[in-house]
């Protein structure tokens, strides 16, 4: 029989839970219930509410478990708590949605309730929602590759690239097999010049490393090599955020981590069971990653050098619009050269 709906108190907001009991994540037993999901983000709220404040943030949702149906969900119920907020975005398509907006505890705890294992956050801060304060780098392995080689281009490629830039990075696990690094800038660039200063720094991090790093769009190019997914800059591209758990059997978490922490992890080790304990033992390694917000001129300057080699923008994903200067976006192996005029356009 269902455990009874109670409510909780949140940093003096009360929030409604129901099925408390339900399993999410089976395989941990008692460990991996609905309830015990929310008493996790309730032990790592402060530290996530300040990373996701004032953000959009995107859900998503496995009601029944993460053997169950998946719900990926942008917009926030017309019917919601009064406690919450919401930030409207503009999506590829011109459309726009109100989305969660981080402002409370609360909020992540509502999101728990409605079934949301990972929370998904924009690279923005309302109300400014046209111009990133964030970029990010994914380190994706591809088949044949894992987290140990995402690991070692981190650390031995990657930070010392941004430490001649003078620009923090700031790495965590993905929750899965690979890395993500955050970089703080300023809010004074739009999501164009956001993802082209990522490109360039991807292909800037391939060419220190060709045979183990690609920045192809196209799987069928990319071989045994880690993808750097420089299209998580694009607009309406997100990331799990630091603190949310994954769909995995053991519940593993997008954990924040210090370089030297990132040098010898294992992603297994960071789950919702341990989590809590490992924080409460630790400074926070992301606790200045406000402190300084950095210029996106050294990047762009790179692009700029990129283009003198030929080197333009890369494409965008199939769902978005044309965009001005993007190569076609066709399979190499599908490409036949007479039916494409010398500016990439189809004839």
């Amino acid at each position: 029989m269902p455990t009874p709906a109670t409510e909780i108190d949140v940093d003096g907001v009360m929030v409604r839970l129901t099925n408390p009991d339900k399993p999410y994540f089976p395989k941990l037993g008692a460990a991996g219930t609905k309830g015990k999901l929310v008493d996790y983000y309730l032990a790592v709220a402060e530290p996530m509410v300040r990373l996701l404040r004032d953000r959009p943030v995107h859900l998503q949702r496995f009601p029944d478990g993460i053997d169950g149906e998946e719900v990926y969900q942008k917009r926030v119920p017309v019917k919601h708590p009064d406690y919450l907020e919401t930030c409207t975005v503009t999506f590829p398509s011109g459309r726009t949605a109100d989305a969660l907006k981080v402002t409370h505890p609360s909020a992540i705890a509502w999101a728990a309730q409605m079934g949301t294992v990972t929370l998904h956050p924009w690279q923005v801060r309302c109300p400014d929602t046209e111009h990133p304060d964030e970029l990010r780098i994914d380190l994706d392995p591809q088949p044949g590759t894992g987290f140990a080689q995402a690991r070692e281009i981190a650390v031995d490629v990657l930070k010392p690239l941004l430490d001649e830039l003078g620009i923090a990075g700031y790495p965590k696990t993905s929750g899965g097999r690979g890395v993500h690094v955050f970089i703080r800038i300023a809010p004074e660039w739009d999501f164009v010049e956001v993802r082209r200063a990522g490109i360039a720094l991807a292909r800037e991090v391939e060419r220190r490393a060709p045979d183990a790093v690609t920045t192809s769009w196209w799987k069928e190019e990319r071989g045994e090599r880690l993808f750097v997914d420089y299209n998580q800059n694009a607009r309406d591209r997100t990331f799990a955020s630091a603190y949310s758990p994954r769909r995995t059997e053991i519940a593993t978490v997008s954990t924040p981590l210090s370089w030297s922490e990132l040098a010898t992890a294992d992603p297994d080790d960071y789950t919702i069971v341990t989590v809590p304990d490992f924080l409460a033992g630790r400074d926070d390694p992301w606790a200045e990653i406000d402190s300084h917000a950095h210029s996106l001129s050294p990047l762009l300057e790179m692009v700029r050098a990129d283009e003198e080699r030929g080197l333009a923008d890369l494409p965008y994903p199939p769902s978005y619009p044309k965009m001005p200067g993007e190569p076609p976006r066709v399979q190499p192996s599908k490409k036949v050269a007479a039916n494409w005029d010398e500016a990439g356009e189809k004839r």
